[in-house]
């Protein structure tokens, strides 16, 4: 079977299981279940990632949760990591930095030369997320993301469920579609964690230095990295490849 039939096939059974289900957590539970043990939802903590983990966890999902920790996470994304493992009590896998590489690209180039060039930058994320992410999806079937359409305007386009070729994987986005409002009132309503840089004006949070509130009018993404051009802001983790 040729890669681009595989990635259809893949795509395809993926798509059926979900159209079949009839909400959110049923969807996730027949992915589970399809691919035992195969199946990861990646966590930054954010509204759209606390509203998926509150899905895996109180339904008691056989899926594993994982987050990426650069060593450069806000106090309050630690906080709200913390809040999250004392409210459902179920783990949350670290993936961190492999130490060689880190310690070789700080100690010639120091700790913040991801300011000095968009290079050093993309260098900086793939040391601290990318490689590990590599490593939490190696040999999985199904990565579960929290990204909305309307997080950039390069998502507007993409579909709920994608194969994500670098890894070789299927992608589902559950909440593609949902719009913010619809999202912090499930938020507020569950009682769920979170992370209160959001009540600040910070939308999408990543690591600290390379993360602001954003100001009124502004886009959802100019926040990260904004001494870089529009752009160039992605970090590589999700790289489109249908």
């Amino acid at each position: 079977m040729s890669f681009t039939s595989t990635a259809n096939k893949e795509i395809s059974d993926l798509q059926q299981l979900i159209e079949a289900a009839t909400d959110i957590p049923s969807a996730l539970h027949a992915i589970a279940a399809a691919y035992p043990g195969q199946v990861v939802f990646s966590t930054s903590f954010s509204w759209e990632d606390q509203v998926i983990t509150h899905f895996i966890f109180s339904n008691q999902l056989p899926i594993e949760v994982f987050t990426l920790d650069t060593g450069r996470m806000f106090p309050e994304t630690y906080s709200t990591w913390s809040s999250t493992l004392q409210k459902y009590r179920q783990p949350i896998t670290p993936y961190y930095p492999d130490a060689t590489s880190l310690q070789a690209f700080v100690g010639e180039k120091g700790p913040n030369n991801f300011y000095e060039s968009v290079d050093n930058r993309k260098q900086c994320c793939h040391i601290r997320k990318v490689e590990p992410l590599q490593r939490a999806l190696r040999n999985k079937k199904v990565w579960i993301t929290g990204i909305r359409a309307a997080h950039s305007p390069n998502r507007h386009d993409m579909t709920q469920v994608e194969w994500d070729g670098s890894n070789n994987l299927v992608k589902y986005h559950p909440l593609l579609n949902w719009d913010t409002d619809e999202l912090t009132a499930f938020v507020h309503n569950n009682n769920i964690p979170y992370n209160p840089l959001h009540d600040r004006g910070f939308v999408s949070i990543g690591c600290a230095p390379c993360t602001r509130a954003i100001k009124p009018g502004e886009d959802f993404r100019a926040g990260r990295w904004w001494w870089e051009d529009a752009d160039k802001k992605e970090c590589g983790l999700h790289v489109h490849a249908n």
